[in-house]
């Protein structure tokens, strides 16, 4: 269809459908109401025309910011760029935790629920700000596997470490802890959230150990009914399996093989958060609370660790 509307194909006589439809350049005879069909040849014979069409999944739209950060440039391009106004760095410098329950951790949204823009922390430039991530040819980076449903982002003060294995022989990713918050409501993007840890699943992606902290916001609506993936599904059916099946397949639409799951099965809440107390570990390790020289750990050569919480700058 899409070649056929490329090559402006018109309706076929109704009385000789011929079996190549491409050769004959003609498409059955009500196959589609005339205008509707214009409109979809229009778009086709004209899609590489980047200042003419807006892919669904890239809206040009003001990016949902939380009141405590400030953004410059154009959100969907690699220009944007989110700062905090209160810390010098979202990664570093906000607690791991505001809260005296154990099970509770910070979440920072790098990704609202619907958000297609893939956003993330950068380890790399100074202040830690979010930006959009890039493909590798240099383009600004969308999701393409259907609308999020849920609100992503990290924990702050935590580090997967690459040189820690798991029990497949997988080292960390390099990167902070990421978190999925299951609730009802859009968070903000730099918004900080207490999110009650209700389990976790151990992604390997591209070779790399990827957990995947999951969580619900303490304000949202249910969260006085969720404590565990159980609940999830009880108050939420389907979430869960949905979930796996976004980890697994997000990455296919964009022609890259399935990612795999170490176990489908979810870690509990309790042996979850100690994969975050592990991890906030290595952070520690990470701005030299141990002893450790800067920038001596594997993967952290070109990481900005120069914030009060970190390095005591």
């Amino acid at each position: 269809m899409r070649l056929l509307a490329r090559n402006g194909a018109t309706p076929c006589s109704p009385t000789n459908i011929p079996t190549d439809l491409v050769a004959a350049n003609c498409i059955p005879s009500g196959f589609m109401v005339p205008d509707g069909w214009n409109q979809v040849c229009e778009y086709y014979r004209n899609i590489d025309d980047t200042g003419r069409w807006t892919p669904w999944s890239q809206p040009n739209v003001e990016p949902n910011v939380a009141p405590e950060t400030k953004h410059d440039g154009q959100f969907g391009s690699l220009s944007f760029r989110l700062d905090s106004t209160k810390y010098t760095s979202m990664w570093h410098d906000i607690p791991l935790t505001s809260s005296s329950d154990p099970m509770v951790i910070n979440m920072v949204t790098e990704i609202p629920m619907y958000v297609t823009a893939k956003m993330e922390i950068q380890k790399a430039v100074g202040g830690n700000p979010i930006q959009q991530d890039s493909n590798k040819d240099g383009s600004a980076r969308y999701y393409t596997y259907g609308t999020p449903f849920f609100n992503y982002g990290f924990i702050p003060q935590t580090w997967e470490d690459p040189s820690v294995k798991n029990e497949g022989g997988y080292g960390g990713d390099n990167d902070p802890l990421d978190v999925v918050e299951f609730g009802s409501e859009v968070l903000k993007m730099g918004s900080i959230t207490p999110c009650r840890v209700i389990g976790s699943l151990e992604l390997i992606d591209e070779g790399e150990l990827d957990y995947k902290i999951m969580c619900i916001s303490l304000n949202d609506r249910d969260a006085n009914k969720i404590h565990t993936v159980e609940d999830l599904d009880r108050y939420k059916p389907g979430t869960l399996d949905k979930f796996k099946d976004w980890l697994k397949r997000y990455k296919t639409s964009d022609g890259k093989p399935e990612n795999n799951l170490a176990s489908e099965i979810p870690r509990s809440a309790q042996d979850s958060m100690k994969v975050v107390e592990e991890n906030h570990g290595r952070w520690k390790a990470l701005c030299g609370r141990d002893g450790t020289s800067m920038y001596s750990l594997e993967g952290a050569e070109d990481f900005w660790l120069k914030s009060p919480e970190c390095r005591g700058y």
